[in-house]
């Protein structure tokens, strides 16, 4: 699954860095997650990083992208892979 960040964002600008794959920028109003590069930070970290620097928990499981831990790696290697 990918993540999204909710209307909540405070836009605080922790979590843009913090995307080790770039799929974090800032859009209209709040920050957006790019779901074909978000891998919820498998391949590089155990847990996603932008969850763990959000101040306010704002970045959920996108319900309507089910991805499996072993798809999350697939695109975590296509992504690092040059």
């Amino acid at each position: 699954m990918a993540l999204i960040i909710t209307d909540e964002c405070i836009n605080c600008d922790v979590c843009e860095p913090e995307c080790p794959n770039g799929a974090i920028s800032q859009g209209e109003v709040i920050y957006v997650i790019q779901s074909s590069l978000c891998t919820e930070c498998v391949g590089h970290y155990d847990i996603p990083q932008c969850v763990e620097v959000c101040p306010v928990d704002c970045i959920i499981i996108n319900s309507d992208i089910t991805e499996t831990r072993e798809q999350l790696q697939d695109k975590y290697l296509a992504l690092t892979v040059v």
